[in-house]
């Protein structure tokens, strides 16, 4: 009876660990993250994106988004993993997010990230750049991009004044 109690324990505390690294760990002096945003500041910000992104569905968009939380956080001051946070990613430089170590092909890539370039990315990031180190093979439907987009900007962005 011990031994399955034994496992269960094992593979929790395995599983407490699972996507964090060295400098995610929390401390005493780490600030809380902000609260999550309310559905109404997540509209605003997605009125604020150039159609057809504007008419994305961020709760269609976070079910999407789940393949991409393997290796990506949004909240800020969530710890890279095998990418990059994506918090404040709108207008953020290509290959810039600290702490991460970029490939050389997205650190000089010299875009912006927006709407359509992270539309473009998620397309198919292998066919924007080649020697990129992101594995992801891509999302074929533009609404499925289109609601991502939309997920992204109320999940990566600080909230709206006002």
């Amino acid at each position: 009876m011990r031994t399955p109690v034994l496992a269960l324990v094992a593979t929790g505390l395995v599983l407490a660990g699972c996507g964090q690294n060295a400098s995610s760990s929390s401390s005493e002096n780490a600030a809380p993250p902000p609260p999550p945003l309310t559905p109404a500041q997540v509209k605003t910000l997605v009125a604020t994106l150039p159609a057809p992104y504007n008419t994305g569905d961020p709760e269609a968009g976070k079910a999407d988004f789940t393949q991409c939380a393997a290796c990506h956080t949004t909240v800020q001051g969530g710890p890279n993993m095998t990418g990059p946070n994506l918090y404040g990613i709108f207008g953020r430089k290509a290959g810039s997010a600290p702490d991460y170590a970029y490939s050389d092909a997205l650190k000089s890539a010299g875009w912006v990230w927006d709407a359509q370039r992270i539309d473009q990315w998620i397309t198919n990031p292998r066919a924007v750049l080649p020697d990129t180190k992101m594995t992801f093979v891509g999302l074929p439907d533009p609404k499925a991009r289109q609601d991502v987009i939309a997920y992204l900007k109320g999940a990566a962005s600080p909230a709206p004044a006002g």
